[in-house]
């Protein structure tokens, strides 16, 4: 057990960002809520999952939708405390503990905040080890925790209580919802005991990300990359550098989908890479073959200081490293790899591990 103050924010915040993939948001205004949550309350008591009481309620608190949206559409401060509290008013429980859902930029200042703003202790670990676009897509759900009773809120006061026959119904109908609020939304969601917490949450996640927000702040004082940290810490693989000379995305759907296109610069130069995106990046191909696909993590980072680039600031002209990570051992087992694997997203591609792709990148 220890405490997140303000300085852990900034580095969760920012190593949040590398772990989402591209996605989970960006983590700017979840860092504001924090920070403000915690000056107003107090730190918060971050805790180990074996600390939590088997028979003790424990509540993820999120974001859904168009991560994009989030830069325009503010939240008013209020919806991650009143879905969560929603969900313990109809479960007739309160909550011993929050947990994040994913390890993503936003999504891992929400809990954060909502940890703060209701006292109570924030578990360190979340339900996939990265950011996925879809509900169903957490290690709760492969464990067989239904994401059913949830609470879908907004920041105008509307507030939904959620029943589904299961989690991909959960997704369809979440998903119409959220569009009609805006194409964002904050939910209480997968409620589950300590017990299960333990058996199935992917552990240690809020202070990996805390050290590769260190790595890269610390050099960014120096001025200089943090990438080479990165890959050391995340066991990852430099996959191409470029410049954006593209992008095309789509929000309508209640994702923001698309491609970003890369022109070689420095030892890639005269090479070309794509990467596709649904919230988090999915596929990266290198001079049209893949080199990295989920559920492995693809990352864009900042080619001067190594600092993420999630999917809604992809520029034209940026200077960018596109590197590659591997995902926890859950997501590679069969079961995984049919919820998040290239085929599920329509890709005519069979998962193949990074390490087997991009073996001689690092």
């Amino acid at each position: 057990m220890r405490y997140l103050d303000e300085d852990a924010i900034e580095k969760i915040a920012v190593g949040a960002a590398v772990l989402g993939s591209g996605g989970g948001g960006d983590p700017y205004v979840g860092k504001l809520m924090a920070k403000q949550a915690i000056r107003k309350h107090g730190p918060v008591r971050l805790i180990d999952a074996d600390e939590v009481p088997d028979g003790e309620l424990v509540i993820p608190s999120a974001m859904m939708g168009a991560p994009a949206v989030m830069l325009e559409k503010l939240p008013n401060g209020k919806e991650p405390e009143t879905s969560f509290r929603a969900l313990e008013k109809f479960l007739g429980r309160n909550a011993y503990a929050v947990i994040s859902i994913e390890a993503g930029g936003l999504n891992s200042c929400i809990p954060i905040y909502t940890a703060a703003s209701l006292g109570l202790p924030l578990i360190d670990g979340d339900g996939m080890g990265r950011a996925f676009p879809e509900l169903p897509m957490v290690s709760f759900s492969l464990g067989g925790v239904s994401s059913s009773p949830m609470v879908i809120c907004d920041e105008k006061g509307n507030k939904i209580i959620l029943e589904a026959a299961s989690n991909q119904w959960s997704e369809v109908l979440s998903r119409t919802a959220t569009i009609a609020m805006g194409l964002n939304s904050m939910l209480g969601i997968y409620s589950m005991d300590g017990a299960t917490v333990k058996r199935l949450a992917i552990r240690g996640t809020m202070t990996l990300a805390e050290r590769i927000g260190e790595k890269i702040l610390e050099a960014g004082k120096s001025r200089v990359s943090a990438v080479d940290g990165i890959l050391e810490i995340t066991k990852g693989f430099s996959l191409f550098e470029g410049k954006i000379s593209d992008v095309r995305r789509d929000l309508t759907s209640g994702f923001m989908r698309g491609t970003v296109v890369f022109e070689g610069i420095d030892g890639c130069k005269g090479e070309s890479y794509e990467l596709d995106f649904q919230n988090e990046n999915l596929v990266g191909r290198r001079n049209g073959k893949a080199n990295a696909m989920t559920p492995d993590l693809i990352t864009v980072l900042d080619q001067e200081r190594g600092l993420p680039i999630t999917t809604e600031h992809l520029k034209y002209g940026r200077r960018c490293i596109v590197v590659g990570m591997p995902c926890h051992p859950i997501w590679r087992t069969e079961a995984g790899i049919k919820q998040v694997g290239p085929r599920y997203f329509k890709y005519d591609l069979d998962y193949v591990p990074i390490e087997k792709l991009a073996g001689g990148a690092r």
